[in-house]
């Protein structure tokens, strides 16, 4: 039978219009909520009880533990402090030279000026750094010169000097004396910032005798460490390879940045710029030098006066003293050379005489004695003739080979 062949069977009213398709819809209810929804509600309660149990048990149990360990007690108080004893005489007197000197006490750093963008300010990064002092009220500042002597080589740098009340000044270098390890610098400060410190002398110090050094190691400013005078009449190496003469040797802890910083008597005297260490590590193992003050006064006055020093010289060069002690010349120092038209040259000093293949065939004049005192060596000449004026006279003793002693008057000359 066909699909439009009617089979007769009463089918019901009958509607011409096509049926649409039985959709769900989409809005209508669904029905009662699904059963996992009543799970998650249950675990959720679950998690919320056993949380609650393992707070509850928590806290018991480090209430136990608590009170099983014992030394535990929240109303514990402050304990009541004990007053401090009335510092001892000498506690009193570093702590009257530090607060005497410390407004005296700089730093003084190298730093490097960067500048950025057009729109930036430039930036500065520090390259070296150690401690001086301020001098005079006008505003310079003393300090060593391998200090700073990284600014005369490297472009771009500049000095600053920081006061103990922390304000930073730009630096001018105005006078360095590489011979005798020290510099002058020049700060425009308030003049009330400015606190010179006082000068005392080395001529009459003795070993044994209490010391303090304050300066800035490792850049921690204004650090204070004390000591004693180990020994006297000390010869160290200037950076220019000339020696010193006359330092101060102590044990009073000197480290990397100290250089340039006072050395301090009781009082609180300068009576030394503290220099440099014997070391075998690079750390300060209690033996530390400084500069005399002796020799700073003369040598800072002449730097403001000129921007330079002269070194004391008699314009001689002198026999090595180890060849000279194996030829049996127990003590003074022989002239090898004498610089031509030089003091030594002009008083009528002679040096050794050589043959053409470079032999002595006469020794040369031997040095004895300067202005009365005794010249057994190397370091005795050395030490005498850098105390000696510049354009001052010295009165020179000498023997002359083979046995005739003179004394000779040399116009001591400056280099």
């Amino acid at each position: 039978m066909r699909d439009d062949e009617d089979d007769g069977r009463d089918r019901g009213p009958h509607n011409d219009r096509p049926t649409r398709p039985n959709f769900p819809n989409r809005y209508a209810p669904d029905g009662p909520p699904a059963r996992p929804i009543l799970w998650y509600a249950a675990f959720l309660l679950l998690g919320v009880a056993l949380g609650g149990i393992g707070i509850a048990a928590g806290t018991y149990l480090v209430s136990r533990l608590r009170a099983e360990r014992g030394g535990l007690d929240p109303n514990a108080q402050l304990r009541t402090t004990t007053p401090a004893a009335a510092p001892d005489a000498e506690e009193a007197q570093r702590e009257t030279v530090f607060e005497k000197v410390r407004p005296s006490v700089v730093n003084v750093d190298v730093v490097m000026v960067k500048q950025g963008r057009w729109d930036e300010a430039p930036s500065e990064l520090q390259t070296s750094g150690g401690s001086g002092f301020v001098w005079d009220e006008s505003g310079r500042v003393v300090t060593n010169y391998h200090v700073v002597a990284e600014v005369r080589k490297r472009q771009g740098t500049e000095l600053r000097v920081v006061l103990a009340d922390r304000t930073a000044y730009t630096a001018a270098l105005i006078g360095v004396a590489p011979d005798n390890d020290l510099a002058v610098l020049q700060i425009s400060a308030p003049k009330e910032k400015l606190k010179p410190i006082q000068v005392g002398t080395s001529d009459d110090l003795k070993v044994g005798r209490t010391v303090y050094a304050i300066g800035n190691p490792f850049g921690l400013s204004l650090s204070m460490t004390t000591g004693i005078i180990s020994s006297l009449n000390r010869i160290i190496e200037a950076p220019s390879g000339v020696k010193i003469p006359k330092a101060i040797q102590t044990d009073a802890a000197i480290n990397p940045g100290n250089s340039g910083g006072p050395l301090l008597d009781k009082t609180g005297r300068l009576i030394g710029v503290n220099t440099s260490i014997a070391t075998p590590n690079g750390g300060n193992v209690g033996i530390g030098f400084a500069i005399p003050v002796d020799t700073v006064n003369r040598v800072v006055t002449e730097l403001i006066q000129s921007g330079r020093s002269l070194r004391p010289d008699l314009g001689v060069k002198l026999y090595d003293e180890r060849q000279l002690r194996r030829a049996r010349y127990d003590h003074g120092v022989m002239i090898d050379r004498v610089v031509l038209n030089g003091p030594a040259d002009a008083a009528g000093l002679k040096g050794c005489a050589y043959s053409p293949r470079g032999v002595v065939t006469q020794a040369g004049d031997l040095i004895v004695a300067i202005n009365g005192e005794s010249i057994d060596n190397v370091e005795d000449y050395e030490r005498v003739v850098r105390g000696l004026p510049v354009g001052g006279e010295a009165k020179v003793k000498i023997v002359r080979f083979p046995t005739k002693e003179m004394e000779l008057t040399v116009t001591v000359g400056g280099v």
